[in-house]
């Protein structure tokens, strides 16, 4: 085991709440909205999945960076989370397919990651009192400096975020040759979902987050797909009034997580904050049309407002959670459109819920 840099290190939540740890690597100090991840597997693509742009993440599993990293296990180009807070972090990793270790993959990203740090202790103090915004640092010795300039970190309630993970300019994922044209809208998009639908014989054209309804169809793509992505999906107006359009035409229309929510808010149906989150890859969906229960990734810190879409007559609500009952996905009643709220492409383990890629490539026949 090497140590290469034990310096101490503090977290400081919003409510002033204190825990201790050590710096990982290099020294700094990163501010975010801390959250939880309950995976046992899986470290590499949540710290590159844009979903979690702008968050602390706390890894619930004791270790972390045993079996290194791989350049093919990313989600997106480089590590999108704020910061990482963990117990055991391994300098030393052992996996035949690993390229190299977790430690030169953060320093190569720049990330200033904590370990030591009583995670058990930190997960029930956030479950209890909710996410909230938190600093981490090796400036242990300034805690009133690093407490002002967190309360000036913007919370994620009303933060927009897709702006700052999406492409800049289009580009195009899988086989020109392809049965079936796609067009992505980009709020955050991972590429297992790109892989997932080049896989089903589609070419992909992606777009920023503020492409409009007149861009995607200048393409003629036999479908659009709304991705996942970070922050509230509210300030997202842009790509609200682009699903409204896609849904008044009844062209296919699927979405996923953010995308999701997008979808929702475009019929009118509201989206909340959650006291916590779900974060994790062994959540249980039950699917209401078939009545078969699935185990999904997750991660999203907002939700859609389960009274409004059972009130909107146009909507079906298809999927729940069946930890609290949120709504997991729905359906339009007489429009080709689709959406959920978990992340069908991560197949943690089980591929229960890759059936819906599958569905959205019969909408588009």
């Amino acid at each position: 085991m090497k140590y290469k840099s034990r310096k101490d290190a503090i977290l400081i939540l919003a409510d002033g709440t204190q825990f201790y740890g050590k710096a990982i690597g290099r020294e700094g100090t990163a501010f975010g909205e801390v959250c939880f991840n309950t995976g046992m597997t899986g470290y590499q693509e949540i710290f590159t999945d844009p979903s979690y742009f702008g968050q602390l993440m706390v890894a619930t599993n004791a270790h972390i960076g045993n079996y290194g990293v791989n350049d093919s296990e990313v989600e997106s180009e480089g590590i999108k989370i704020a910061g990482l807070i963990c117990k055991n972090f391994s300098y030393d990793y052992s996996r035949i397919n690993s390229n190299g270790s977790l430690e030169s993959f953060f320093e190569a990203n720049n990330l200033f990651a904590i370990s030591d740090v009583d995670t058990r202790a930190l997960v029930s103090y956030i479950r209890e009192n909710g996410a909230m915004n938190a600093v981490i640092s090796t400036e242990v010795d300034a805690v009133d400096k690093l407490k002002k300039q967190l309360a000036e970190v913007p919370n994620m309630e009303g933060l927009e975020l897709a702006s700052k993970v999406s492409t800049k300019n289009p580009y195009f994922f899988g086989d020109e040759n392809a049965t079936y044209k796609i067009a992505a809208l980009d709020i955050g998009i991972k590429k297992n979902i790109l892989r997932n639908f080049a896989k089903r014989d589609a070419y992909i054209k992606v777009f920023p987050y503020n492409a409009t309804f007149e861009e995607l169809s200048a393409w003629n793509p036999d479908g659009y797909f709304l991705s996942n992505g970070p922050g509230d999906p509210e300030p997202l107006v842009e790509a609200q009034a682009l699903a409204k359009t896609i849904i008044e035409k009844n062209l296919p229309l699927f979405g996923i997580c953010l995308g999701h929510q997008v979808i929702a808010l475009a019929n009118g149906v509201s989206t909340y904050k959650m006291h916590n989150g779900h974060r994790g890859i062994n959540h249980p969906v039950k699917n209401l049309k078939t009545g078969k229960g699935e185990i999904t990734s997750q991660n999203h810190g907002f939700a859609v407002n389960r009274a409004d879409a059972e009130s909107n007559s146009e909507l079906e609500i298809t999927h729940l959670h069946l930890n609290d009952d949120t709504v997991a996905g729905i359906a339009m009643k007489n429009k080709k459109c689709f959406s959920v709220q978990y992340h069908p492409e991560a197949s943690p383990g089980p591929h229960d819920s890759s059936y819906l890629f599958d569905q959205f490539i019969e909408l588009l026949k």
